[in-house]
Protein backbone atom coordinates (compact mmCIF):
# COMPACT_ATOMS: atom_id res chain seq x y z
CA UNK A 1 0.00 0.00 0.00
CA UNK A 2 1.22 2.96 -0.78
CA UNK A 3 1.82 5.71 1.55
CA UNK A 4 1.03 9.40 1.41
CA UNK A 5 3.58 11.98 2.76
CA UNK A 6 2.18 14.22 5.43
CA UNK A 7 0.61 17.18 5.08
CA UNK A 8 3.56 19.24 6.30
CA UNK A 9 5.43 17.77 3.93
CA UNK A 10 2.91 18.16 0.67
CA UNK A 11 2.70 21.92 1.57
CA UNK A 12 6.28 22.02 1.57
CA UNK A 13 6.25 20.26 -1.59
CA UNK A 14 3.71 23.41 -2.85
CA UNK A 15 6.61 26.56 -1.14
CA UNK A 16 9.54 24.56 -2.78
CA UNK A 17 8.33 25.36 -5.91
CA UNK A 18 8.94 28.88 -5.65
CA UNK A 19 12.11 28.28 -3.99
CA UNK A 20 14.31 30.52 -5.28
CA UNK A 21 11.86 33.88 -4.68
CA UNK A 22 11.44 32.21 -0.77
CA UNK A 23 15.71 32.00 -0.68
CA UNK A 24 15.18 35.78 -2.00
CA UNK A 25 13.05 37.17 0.03
CA UNK A 26 14.96 35.38 3.05
CA UNK A 27 18.00 37.29 2.09
CA UNK A 28 16.46 40.42 1.70
CA UNK A 29 14.65 39.73 5.34
CA UNK A 30 18.64 39.11 6.54
CA UNK A 31 19.85 42.42 5.62
CA UNK A 32 16.44 43.63 7.28
CA UNK A 33 17.05 42.40 10.62
CA UNK A 34 20.70 43.49 10.39
CA UNK A 35 19.61 47.15 9.49
CA UNK A 36 17.28 47.34 12.29
CA UNK A 37 19.38 45.42 14.55
CA UNK A 38 22.12 47.44 13.94
CA UNK A 39 20.03 50.79 15.24
CA UNK A 40 20.62 50.24 18.75
CA UNK A 41 24.35 49.65 18.60
CA UNK A 42 24.79 52.82 16.29
CA UNK A 43 22.83 54.52 19.34
CA UNK A 44 25.51 52.60 21.89
CA UNK A 45 28.67 54.03 20.17
CA UNK A 46 27.31 57.89 20.35
CA UNK A 47 26.75 56.80 23.79
CA UNK A 48 30.22 55.45 25.31
CA UNK A 49 32.60 56.85 22.81
CA UNK A 50 31.86 59.71 20.56
CA UNK A 51 29.88 62.12 22.56
CA UNK A 52 32.48 64.79 23.29
CA UNK A 53 30.54 67.74 24.70
CA UNK A 54 33.78 68.89 26.23
CA UNK A 55 35.43 69.61 22.74
CA UNK A 56 32.29 70.21 21.24
CA UNK A 57 32.56 67.60 18.21
CA UNK A 58 29.74 66.62 16.96
CA UNK A 59 30.75 65.81 13.60
CA UNK A 60 31.37 62.16 14.40
CA UNK A 61 27.72 61.66 16.02
CA UNK A 62 26.14 63.60 12.90
CA UNK A 63 27.93 60.55 10.45
CA UNK A 64 26.75 58.06 13.23
CA UNK A 65 23.34 59.59 12.96
CA UNK A 66 23.46 59.75 8.93
CA UNK A 67 24.02 56.21 8.85
CA UNK A 68 21.27 55.08 11.54
CA UNK A 69 18.77 57.01 8.99
CA UNK A 70 20.34 54.92 6.63
CA UNK A 71 19.63 51.60 7.82
CA UNK A 72 16.36 53.07 8.64
CA UNK A 73 15.50 53.32 5.07
CA UNK A 74 17.28 49.90 4.01
CA UNK A 75 14.99 48.12 6.64
CA UNK A 76 12.04 49.69 5.13
CA UNK A 77 12.75 48.75 1.94
CA UNK A 78 14.00 45.23 2.79
CA UNK A 79 11.12 44.53 5.01
CA UNK A 80 8.58 45.79 1.74
CA UNK A 81 10.74 43.63 -0.80
CA UNK A 82 10.63 40.46 1.77
CA UNK A 83 7.16 40.85 2.27
CA UNK A 84 5.63 41.60 -1.10
CA UNK A 85 7.47 38.52 -2.39
CA UNK A 86 6.53 36.18 0.28
CA UNK A 87 2.96 37.61 0.29
CA UNK A 88 2.50 37.26 -4.02
CA UNK A 89 4.43 33.72 -3.74
CA UNK A 90 1.62 32.81 -1.08
CA UNK A 91 -1.18 33.24 -3.37
CA UNK A 92 1.02 31.62 -6.58
CA UNK A 93 1.06 28.51 -4.30
CA UNK A 94 -2.56 28.85 -3.48
CA UNK A 95 -3.67 29.55 -6.64
CA UNK A 96 -1.85 25.90 -7.62
CA UNK A 97 -3.76 24.27 -4.75
CA UNK A 98 -6.90 25.31 -6.06
CA UNK A 99 -6.34 24.34 -9.68
CA UNK A 100 -4.79 20.99 -8.46
CA UNK A 101 -8.28 20.00 -5.96
CA UNK A 102 -10.40 21.44 -8.74
CA UNK A 103 -8.76 19.50 -11.78
CA UNK A 104 -8.54 16.22 -9.70
CA UNK A 105 -12.32 16.69 -8.66
CA UNK A 106 -13.04 16.67 -12.15
CA UNK A 107 -11.49 12.95 -11.78
CA UNK A 108 -12.92 11.96 -8.67
CA UNK A 109 -15.88 8.62 -9.57
CA UNK A 110 -19.42 9.78 -9.38
CA UNK A 111 -19.71 7.25 -6.42
CA UNK A 112 -18.20 10.14 -4.20
CA UNK A 113 -20.58 12.87 -5.32
CA UNK A 114 -23.28 10.27 -4.83
CA UNK A 115 -22.45 10.15 -0.98
CA UNK A 116 -21.20 13.77 -0.52
CA UNK A 117 -23.17 17.04 -0.07
CA UNK A 118 -22.32 19.56 -2.74
CA UNK A 119 -21.74 21.88 0.25
CA UNK A 120 -19.23 19.96 1.06
CA UNK A 121 -16.99 19.95 -1.46
CA UNK A 122 -17.85 23.83 -2.43
CA UNK A 123 -16.39 24.19 0.82
CA UNK A 124 -13.32 22.26 0.09
CA UNK A 125 -12.15 24.60 -3.07
CA UNK A 126 -13.42 27.40 -1.73
CA UNK A 127 -13.20 27.92 2.18
CA UNK A 128 -10.49 25.48 2.79
CA UNK A 129 -8.03 26.86 0.46
CA UNK A 130 -8.79 30.33 1.33
CA UNK A 131 -7.70 28.92 5.09
CA UNK A 132 -4.42 26.96 3.35
CA UNK A 133 -3.77 30.82 2.29
CA UNK A 134 -3.78 32.32 5.66
CA UNK A 135 -1.13 29.94 6.22
CA UNK A 136 1.43 31.03 3.74
CA UNK A 137 0.44 34.61 3.38
CA UNK A 138 0.41 35.30 7.38
CA UNK A 139 1.54 32.21 9.54
CA UNK A 140 4.64 31.46 6.92
CA UNK A 141 6.19 35.49 6.60
CA UNK A 142 5.04 36.04 10.15
CA UNK A 143 7.67 32.63 11.49
CA UNK A 144 10.12 33.44 9.08
CA UNK A 145 10.54 36.87 10.01
CA UNK A 146 9.98 36.18 13.56
CA UNK A 147 12.97 33.34 13.81
CA UNK A 148 15.32 35.57 11.57
CA UNK A 149 14.71 38.36 14.83
CA UNK A 150 15.06 36.29 17.33
CA UNK A 151 18.48 34.82 16.10
CA UNK A 152 19.67 37.84 15.49
CA UNK A 153 18.44 39.27 18.65
CA UNK A 154 20.18 36.63 20.49
CA UNK A 155 23.73 37.02 19.19
CA UNK A 156 23.77 40.79 19.21
CA UNK A 157 22.51 39.92 23.24
CA UNK A 158 25.45 37.41 23.64
CA UNK A 159 27.96 40.04 21.82
CA UNK A 160 27.10 42.67 24.69
CA UNK A 161 27.09 40.75 27.51
CA UNK A 162 27.22 37.26 27.53
CA UNK A 163 26.50 36.55 31.34
CA UNK A 164 23.13 39.14 31.05
CA UNK A 165 22.21 37.02 27.63
CA UNK A 166 22.41 33.62 29.37
CA UNK A 167 19.41 34.76 31.58
CA UNK A 168 17.33 35.06 28.87
CA UNK A 169 17.78 31.47 27.68
CA UNK A 170 15.38 30.51 30.02
CA UNK A 171 12.84 31.95 28.00
CA UNK A 172 12.25 29.47 24.69
CA UNK A 173 11.49 26.59 27.10
CA UNK A 174 8.98 28.27 28.78
CA UNK A 175 7.39 29.35 25.62
CA UNK A 176 7.61 26.07 24.30
CA UNK A 177 5.82 24.84 26.79
CA UNK A 178 3.09 27.55 26.52
CA UNK A 179 2.44 26.94 22.57
CA UNK A 180 2.43 23.13 23.08
CA UNK A 181 -0.50 23.63 25.57
CA UNK A 182 -1.83 25.87 23.09
CA UNK A 183 -1.73 23.65 19.93
CA UNK A 184 -2.72 20.81 22.05
CA UNK A 185 -5.95 21.89 23.61
CA UNK A 186 -7.40 24.42 20.35
CA UNK A 187 -6.71 21.53 17.77
CA UNK A 188 -10.00 19.68 18.61
CA UNK A 189 -12.10 23.05 18.58
CA UNK A 190 -10.60 24.65 15.13
CA UNK A 191 -10.75 20.70 13.62
CA UNK A 192 -15.09 20.79 15.11
CA UNK A 193 -15.25 24.94 13.95
CA UNK A 194 -14.32 23.70 10.46
CA UNK A 195 -16.47 20.86 10.20
CA UNK A 196 -19.25 22.67 11.35
CA UNK A 197 -18.61 25.15 8.58
CA UNK A 198 -18.80 22.56 6.03
CA UNK A 199 -22.34 20.81 7.53
CA UNK A 200 -23.57 24.80 7.40
CA UNK A 201 -22.55 25.26 3.99
CA UNK A 202 -24.10 21.92 2.76
CA UNK A 203 -27.09 22.65 4.20
CA UNK A 204 -27.19 26.10 2.93
CA UNK A 205 -26.48 24.64 -0.53
CA UNK A 206 -29.40 22.31 -0.10
CA UNK A 207 -31.91 24.84 1.44
CA UNK A 208 -31.31 27.11 -1.53
CA UNK A 209 -32.15 24.46 -4.17
CA UNK A 210 -35.05 23.03 -2.66
CA UNK A 211 -36.44 26.72 -1.29
CA UNK A 212 -39.87 26.22 -3.20
CA UNK A 213 -40.04 23.17 -1.87
CA UNK A 214 -39.36 24.72 2.04
CA UNK A 215 -41.86 27.30 1.68
CA UNK A 216 -44.52 25.34 -0.06
CA UNK A 217 -44.52 22.69 3.15
CA UNK A 218 -44.23 25.20 5.47
CA UNK A 219 -40.61 24.13 6.72
CA UNK A 220 -38.74 27.54 7.30
CA UNK A 221 -38.48 26.89 10.91
CA UNK A 222 -37.63 23.67 11.28
CA UNK A 223 -34.71 24.32 8.74
CA UNK A 224 -34.16 27.33 10.68
CA UNK A 225 -33.66 25.31 14.06
CA UNK A 226 -31.18 22.72 12.26
CA UNK A 227 -29.09 25.36 11.07
CA UNK A 228 -29.43 26.70 14.49
CA UNK A 229 -28.26 23.87 15.80
CA UNK A 230 -24.98 23.33 13.73
CA UNK A 231 -23.94 27.33 14.37
CA UNK A 232 -24.71 27.12 17.85
CA UNK A 233 -22.08 24.11 18.10
CA UNK A 234 -19.73 26.37 15.94
CA UNK A 235 -20.43 29.16 17.83
CA UNK A 236 -19.55 27.23 21.54
CA UNK A 237 -16.43 25.85 19.74
CA UNK A 238 -15.02 29.16 18.81
CA UNK A 239 -15.52 30.75 22.14
CA UNK A 240 -13.83 27.53 23.39
CA UNK A 241 -10.65 28.26 21.27
CA UNK A 242 -10.95 32.27 21.86
CA UNK A 243 -10.40 31.11 25.41
CA UNK A 244 -7.44 28.72 24.64
CA UNK A 245 -5.93 31.80 22.82
CA UNK A 246 -6.75 34.46 25.35
CA UNK A 247 -5.03 32.64 28.08
CA UNK A 248 -1.70 31.12 26.37
CA UNK A 249 -1.23 34.36 23.23
CA UNK A 250 -0.50 37.52 23.72
CA UNK A 251 -1.19 37.97 27.84
CA UNK A 252 0.87 35.84 29.20
CA UNK A 253 3.81 36.51 26.81
CA UNK A 254 3.54 40.24 27.55
CA UNK A 255 3.28 39.11 31.13
CA UNK A 256 6.09 37.08 31.14
CA UNK A 257 8.19 39.81 29.32
CA UNK A 258 7.57 42.36 31.38
CA UNK A 259 8.57 39.96 34.74
CA UNK A 260 11.84 39.20 32.79
CA UNK A 261 12.89 43.23 31.39
CA UNK A 262 11.92 43.88 35.48
CA UNK A 263 13.91 41.11 36.83
CA UNK A 264 16.93 41.60 35.05
CA UNK A 265 16.75 45.58 35.01
CA UNK A 266 16.23 45.15 39.12
CA UNK A 267 19.42 42.34 39.93
CA UNK A 268 21.45 43.01 37.22
CA UNK A 269 21.26 46.31 36.37
CA UNK A 270 21.78 47.33 39.95
CA UNK A 271 24.59 45.21 40.53
CA UNK A 272 26.51 46.32 37.42
CA UNK A 273 26.02 49.80 37.46
CA UNK A 274 26.93 49.74 41.07
CA UNK A 275 30.12 47.93 40.38
CA UNK A 276 30.63 49.64 37.33
CA UNK A 277 31.17 46.07 35.40
CA UNK A 278 29.02 47.38 32.23
CA UNK A 279 28.76 51.16 30.96
CA UNK A 280 25.23 52.48 30.65
CA UNK A 281 25.19 52.18 27.10
CA UNK A 282 25.55 48.45 26.77
CA UNK A 283 22.84 48.41 29.29
CA UNK A 284 20.67 50.33 27.23
CA UNK A 285 21.06 48.53 24.73
CA UNK A 286 20.77 45.26 26.04
CA UNK A 287 17.25 46.13 27.90
CA UNK A 288 16.54 47.59 24.06
CA UNK A 289 17.32 44.19 22.70
CA UNK A 290 15.57 42.37 25.29
CA UNK A 291 12.53 44.42 25.02
CA UNK A 292 12.58 43.24 21.03
CA UNK A 293 12.77 39.53 21.77
CA UNK A 294 8.80 39.90 22.57
CA UNK A 295 7.06 41.16 19.68
CA UNK A 296 7.86 38.24 17.29
CA UNK A 297 6.91 35.93 19.83
CA UNK A 298 3.62 37.59 20.06
CA UNK A 299 3.34 37.49 16.18
CA UNK A 300 4.03 33.64 16.42
CA UNK A 301 1.19 33.22 19.06
CA UNK A 302 -1.10 35.41 17.17
CA UNK A 303 -0.69 33.37 13.67
CA UNK A 304 -0.98 29.94 15.46
CA UNK A 305 -4.50 29.91 15.59
CA UNK A 306 -4.51 30.91 12.06
CA UNK A 307 -1.62 27.80 11.35
CA UNK A 308 -3.79 25.24 13.01
CA UNK A 309 -6.89 26.61 11.14
CA UNK A 310 -4.98 26.05 7.88
CA UNK A 311 -3.27 22.47 8.96
CA UNK A 312 -7.31 21.14 9.42
CA UNK A 313 -8.26 22.71 6.36
CA UNK A 314 -4.80 21.49 4.04
CA UNK A 315 -5.85 17.54 5.46
CA UNK A 316 -9.37 17.96 4.76
CA UNK A 317 -7.85 19.48 0.65
CA UNK A 318 -5.96 16.69 0.55
CA UNK A 319 -7.75 13.92 1.70
CA UNK A 320 -10.12 14.85 -2.03
CA UNK A 321 -7.20 15.06 -3.37
CA UNK A 322 -5.93 11.22 -2.59
CA UNK A 323 -9.15 10.21 -3.92
CA UNK A 324 -8.61 7.72 -6.91
CA UNK A 325 -9.43 9.25 -9.93
CA UNK A 326 -8.82 8.86 -13.71
CA UNK A 327 -6.95 11.17 -15.47
CA UNK A 328 -8.99 13.24 -18.47
CA UNK A 329 -8.00 12.07 -21.63
CA UNK A 330 -7.71 13.68 -25.10
CA UNK A 331 -10.30 12.70 -27.12
CA UNK A 332 -9.55 14.73 -30.52
CA UNK A 333 -8.82 12.08 -31.99
CA UNK A 334 -10.76 9.21 -31.67
CA UNK A 335 -13.08 7.61 -34.50
CA UNK A 336 -16.63 8.14 -34.73
CA UNK A 337 -17.96 4.85 -33.70
CA UNK A 338 -21.15 3.06 -35.48
CA UNK A 339 -22.58 3.23 -32.48
CA UNK A 340 -23.53 -0.78 -32.13
CA UNK A 341 -24.21 -1.01 -28.11
CA UNK A 342 -23.82 -4.65 -26.58
CA UNK A 343 -24.82 -5.36 -22.68
CA UNK A 344 -22.77 -8.93 -22.13
CA UNK A 345 -24.62 -10.61 -19.11
CA UNK A 346 -23.60 -7.46 -17.09
CA UNK A 347 -24.44 -7.43 -13.07
CA UNK A 348 -24.00 -3.93 -11.24
CA UNK A 349 -24.56 -2.80 -7.65
CA UNK A 350 -23.70 0.41 -6.02
CA UNK A 351 -23.62 -1.11 -2.97
CA UNK A 352 -21.23 -4.71 -2.78
CA UNK A 353 -23.91 -7.57 -2.13
CA UNK A 354 -26.59 -5.62 -3.32
CA UNK A 355 -26.99 -6.36 -7.33
CA UNK A 356 -29.28 -3.62 -9.05
CA UNK A 357 -28.56 -5.03 -12.08
CA UNK A 358 -28.22 -9.05 -12.64
CA UNK A 359 -27.60 -10.40 -16.15
CA UNK A 360 -28.49 -7.72 -18.24
CA UNK A 361 -27.61 -8.65 -21.90
CA UNK A 362 -29.24 -6.91 -24.68
CA UNK A 363 -28.02 -5.27 -28.27
CA UNK A 364 -28.36 -2.21 -29.72
CA UNK A 365 -27.41 -1.71 -33.80
CA UNK A 366 -26.71 1.11 -35.49
CA UNK A 367 -29.78 3.15 -36.13
CA UNK A 368 -32.08 1.39 -33.94
CA UNK A 369 -34.03 2.95 -30.78
CA UNK A 370 -33.82 0.54 -27.63
CA UNK A 371 -36.67 1.54 -25.21
CA UNK A 372 -36.14 1.05 -21.41
CA UNK A 373 -39.06 0.71 -19.11
CA UNK A 374 -40.36 -0.64 -15.86
CA UNK A 375 -41.06 0.75 -12.57
CA UNK A 376 -38.88 3.14 -9.96
CA UNK A 377 -35.53 1.05 -8.86
CA UNK A 378 -35.84 -1.62 -11.87
CA UNK A 379 -32.71 -0.41 -12.76
CA UNK A 380 -33.08 1.46 -16.71
CA UNK A 381 -30.69 4.69 -15.00
CA UNK A 382 -28.01 2.13 -13.75
CA UNK A 383 -28.09 0.65 -17.38
CA UNK A 384 -27.57 4.56 -18.75
CA UNK A 385 -24.64 4.93 -15.64
CA UNK A 386 -22.85 2.25 -16.83
CA UNK A 387 -23.03 2.73 -20.64
CA UNK A 388 -21.57 6.29 -19.91
CA UNK A 389 -18.61 5.31 -18.09
CA UNK A 390 -19.98 6.50 -14.88
CA UNK A 391 -19.71 3.46 -12.67
CA UNK A 392 -18.12 -0.15 -13.92
CA UNK A 393 -19.98 -3.31 -14.08
CA UNK A 394 -19.17 -5.84 -11.86
CA UNK A 395 -19.40 -9.12 -13.74
CA UNK A 396 -20.11 -9.24 -17.78
CA UNK A 397 -18.88 -6.73 -20.12
CA UNK A 398 -20.09 -3.40 -22.44
CA UNK A 399 -18.81 -3.48 -26.02
CA UNK A 400 -19.51 -0.58 -28.14
CA UNK A 401 -18.42 -1.70 -31.91
CA UNK A 402 -17.22 -4.84 -30.46
CA UNK A 403 -14.88 -2.95 -28.20
CA UNK A 404 -15.04 -3.41 -24.19
CA UNK A 405 -15.09 0.47 -23.07
CA UNK A 406 -13.39 -0.18 -19.83
CA UNK A 407 -10.22 0.17 -21.99
CA UNK A 408 -11.25 3.21 -23.64
CA UNK A 409 -10.90 6.47 -21.80
CA UNK A 410 -13.84 8.29 -20.31
CA UNK A 411 -13.36 11.19 -22.84
CA UNK A 412 -13.12 9.06 -25.43
CA UNK A 413 -16.24 6.73 -24.99
CA UNK A 414 -18.35 9.79 -24.15
CA UNK A 415 -17.14 12.51 -27.15
CA UNK A 416 -19.50 10.21 -29.60
CA UNK A 417 -22.59 10.72 -27.09
CA UNK A 418 -25.30 13.04 -26.26
CA UNK A 419 -27.78 12.90 -23.61
CA UNK A 420 -30.94 14.23 -22.18
CA UNK A 421 -31.83 14.15 -18.84
CA UNK A 422 -35.23 14.04 -16.78
CA UNK A 423 -34.46 17.50 -15.17
CA UNK A 424 -32.36 19.11 -17.80
CA UNK A 425 -29.98 21.57 -16.33
CA UNK A 426 -29.09 24.58 -17.64
CA UNK A 427 -25.43 26.88 -17.29
CA UNK A 428 -25.62 30.71 -16.92
CA UNK A 429 -25.15 32.45 -19.82
CA UNK A 430 -26.83 32.66 -23.28
CA UNK A 431 -29.09 30.26 -25.02
CA UNK A 432 -26.28 29.92 -27.90
CA UNK A 433 -23.91 29.02 -25.35
CA UNK A 434 -26.02 26.41 -23.52
CA UNK A 435 -26.60 24.63 -26.44
CA UNK A 436 -22.76 24.47 -27.67
CA UNK A 437 -21.01 24.60 -24.60
CA UNK A 438 -18.60 26.80 -26.00
CA UNK A 439 -17.07 23.85 -28.49
CA UNK A 440 -15.27 25.58 -31.21
CA UNK A 441 -16.53 22.78 -33.65
CA UNK A 442 -20.17 24.11 -33.41
CA UNK A 443 -21.13 27.28 -35.01
CA UNK A 444 -24.30 29.49 -34.47
CA UNK A 445 -26.06 28.15 -38.03
CA UNK A 446 -25.77 24.45 -36.45
CA UNK A 447 -26.88 25.85 -33.02
CA UNK A 448 -30.00 27.45 -34.81
CA UNK A 449 -30.28 24.03 -36.77
CA UNK A 450 -30.09 22.26 -33.65
CA UNK A 451 -33.44 24.15 -31.94
CA UNK A 452 -35.02 24.24 -34.91
CA UNK A 453 -35.01 20.76 -35.32
CA UNK A 454 -36.65 20.53 -31.79
CA UNK A 455 -39.20 22.71 -32.31
CA UNK A 456 -37.68 25.39 -29.87
CA UNK A 457 -36.52 28.31 -32.47
CA UNK A 458 -40.33 29.74 -32.24
CA UNK A 459 -40.11 30.45 -28.89
CA UNK A 460 -36.84 31.59 -28.63
CA UNK A 461 -36.81 34.34 -31.41
CA UNK A 462 -39.75 35.77 -29.61
CA UNK A 463 -37.37 36.40 -26.57
CA UNK A 464 -36.01 40.43 -26.20
CA UNK A 465 -32.31 38.99 -27.19
CA UNK A 466 -33.72 35.58 -28.96
CA UNK A 467 -30.16 33.83 -29.04
CA UNK A 468 -28.46 35.46 -26.80
CA UNK A 469 -30.70 36.06 -24.37
CA UNK A 470 -28.89 35.51 -20.73
CA UNK A 471 -30.26 32.00 -18.65
CA UNK A 472 -29.87 32.31 -14.92
CA UNK A 473 -28.22 29.63 -13.35
CA UNK A 474 -30.77 26.12 -13.74
CA UNK A 475 -32.46 27.74 -16.26
CA UNK A 476 -35.47 29.05 -13.76
CA UNK A 477 -36.68 31.94 -16.10
CA UNK A 478 -37.90 29.41 -18.56
CA UNK A 479 -40.30 26.79 -17.91
CA UNK A 480 -39.88 22.75 -17.89
CA UNK A 481 -40.54 22.50 -21.55
CA UNK A 482 -38.68 25.11 -22.71
CA UNK A 483 -35.68 23.77 -20.77
CA UNK A 484 -36.11 20.56 -21.78
CA UNK A 485 -36.21 21.67 -25.34
CA UNK A 486 -32.77 23.36 -25.44
CA UNK A 487 -31.18 20.20 -23.52
CA UNK A 488 -32.21 18.54 -26.92
CA UNK A 489 -30.82 20.79 -28.97
CA UNK A 490 -27.66 20.64 -26.82
CA UNK A 491 -27.38 17.05 -27.48
CA UNK A 492 -28.09 17.14 -31.00
CA UNK A 493 -26.10 19.97 -31.91
CA UNK A 494 -22.82 17.41 -30.58
CA UNK A 495 -23.71 15.02 -33.85
CA UNK A 496 -23.71 12.14 -31.26
CA UNK A 497 -23.13 8.32 -32.76
CA UNK A 498 -25.33 7.30 -29.33
CA UNK A 499 -28.20 9.26 -27.94
CA UNK A 500 -29.78 8.86 -24.69
CA UNK A 501 -32.84 10.09 -23.44
CA UNK A 502 -33.47 9.17 -19.95
CA UNK A 503 -37.13 10.19 -19.28
CA UNK A 504 -36.22 12.69 -21.43
CA UNK A 505 -39.84 13.79 -22.05
CA UNK A 506 -41.23 12.90 -18.95
CA UNK A 507 -42.04 16.86 -17.98
CA UNK A 508 -42.87 18.13 -20.82
CA UNK A 509 -46.38 18.50 -22.18
CA UNK A 510 -48.50 16.73 -24.72
CA UNK A 511 -47.73 19.73 -27.53
CA UNK A 512 -43.84 19.87 -26.78
CA UNK A 513 -43.99 15.98 -26.49
CA UNK A 514 -45.61 15.94 -30.28
CA UNK A 515 -42.86 18.28 -31.42
CA UNK A 516 -40.07 16.34 -29.56
CA UNK A 517 -41.37 12.96 -31.11
CA UNK A 518 -41.09 14.61 -34.72
CA UNK A 519 -37.84 16.07 -34.21
CA UNK A 520 -36.30 12.20 -32.81
CA UNK A 521 -37.78 11.02 -36.03
CA UNK A 522 -35.29 12.65 -37.82
CA UNK A 523 -32.65 12.85 -35.53
CA UNK A 524 -32.49 9.30 -34.70
CA UNK A 525 -31.53 8.48 -38.43
CA UNK A 526 -28.58 6.72 -38.52
CA UNK A 527 -28.17 6.81 -35.11
CA UNK A 528 -28.24 4.09 -31.89
CA UNK A 529 -30.92 5.64 -29.70
CA UNK A 530 -31.51 4.11 -26.28
CA UNK A 531 -34.90 5.80 -24.57
CA UNK A 532 -35.95 5.52 -20.97
CA UNK A 533 -39.66 5.68 -21.07
CA UNK A 534 -42.37 6.24 -18.33
CA UNK A 535 -44.76 7.17 -21.23
CA UNK A 536 -45.34 4.21 -22.71
CA UNK A 537 -46.84 5.83 -25.72
CA UNK A 538 -43.60 7.57 -26.84
CA UNK A 539 -41.65 4.69 -27.49
CA UNK A 540 -44.39 2.96 -29.44
CA UNK A 541 -41.97 3.26 -32.65
CA UNK A 542 -38.98 1.54 -30.87
CA UNK A 543 -37.82 -1.28 -32.92
CA UNK A 544 -37.11 -2.99 -29.08
CA UNK A 545 -38.19 -2.57 -25.34
CA UNK A 546 -36.62 -4.03 -22.74
CA UNK A 547 -39.06 -4.39 -19.64
CA UNK A 548 -37.16 -4.12 -16.36
CA UNK A 549 -38.11 -5.50 -13.30
CA UNK A 550 -35.92 -5.88 -10.08
CA UNK A 551 -32.76 -5.23 -12.32
CA UNK A 552 -33.65 -8.08 -14.91
CA UNK A 553 -35.30 -8.41 -18.34
CA UNK A 554 -38.05 -10.01 -17.87
CA UNK A 555 -39.83 -9.07 -21.50
CA UNK A 556 -38.61 -7.45 -24.64
CA UNK A 557 -39.45 -7.22 -27.86
CA UNK A 558 -41.21 -4.10 -30.06
CA UNK A 559 -44.83 -2.56 -28.87
CA UNK A 560 -46.84 -4.81 -31.04
CA UNK A 561 -45.40 -7.94 -29.51
CA UNK A 562 -45.35 -7.09 -26.38
CA UNK A 563 -49.01 -6.41 -26.28
CA UNK A 564 -49.92 -9.51 -27.82
CA UNK A 565 -47.53 -11.58 -25.21
CA UNK A 566 -49.97 -9.60 -22.35
CA UNK A 567 -47.43 -9.33 -19.32
CA UNK A 568 -46.28 -6.60 -17.94
CA UNK A 569 -45.66 -4.34 -20.08
CA UNK A 570 -49.52 -4.99 -21.22
CA UNK A 571 -50.58 -4.13 -17.94
CA UNK A 572 -48.42 -1.26 -17.39
CA UNK A 573 -49.61 0.33 -20.73
CA UNK A 574 -53.55 -0.38 -20.34
CA UNK A 575 -53.21 1.22 -16.90
CA UNK A 576 -51.73 4.56 -18.68
CA UNK A 577 -54.40 4.17 -21.24
CA UNK A 578 -56.84 4.29 -18.08
CA UNK A 579 -58.16 0.99 -18.71
CA UNK A 580 -58.20 -1.59 -15.31
CA UNK A 581 -55.22 -4.13 -15.25
CA UNK A 582 -53.64 -5.36 -12.11
CA UNK A 583 -49.62 -5.56 -12.46
CA UNK A 584 -48.52 -8.10 -9.94
CA UNK A 585 -44.90 -7.52 -7.88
Amino acid sequence: MKTQPSTVQRLLAYALVYKYRIAGAILVLCCAVAAELGGPYIILTIIDKHLNIQTGNMEPVLKLLGLYIGLIIIAGISNFIQSYTLQSTALQIIKNIRMDIMRHVQRIPLRYFDNTPIGQVVSRIANDTEAVRELFMSFMATFIVSLFQLVGIFIALFILDARLASFTLILPPIFAVIMYVHLKYSKKYIAIMRARLSDMNAMINESIVVMPIIQAFRREKVTLEEFDVLNEDRYVNQVKQFRVFSLSSRNIVGTIGSLITASVIWYFGSAYLVEAVVSFGVFYVFIDYLGRIFNPIIGIFDQLTNAQRAFVSAEKVFAVMDMDGEEVGNADQSARPQGIVKFEDVTFAYNEGDNVLKGISFEARKGETIALVGHTGSGKSSIINLLLGFYEPGQGRITVDGVDITTLSKQALRKHMGIVLQDPYLFAGDIKFNVSLYNKGITLEQVKKALGDVGAAPFIEQLPNGYEEQVVERGSTLSSGQRQLISFARALAFDPSILILDEATASIDSETEGLIQKALKVVSEGRTTLIIAHRLSTIRDANQILVLHRGEIVERGNHDELMALGGRYFKMYQLQKGEKAVLTS
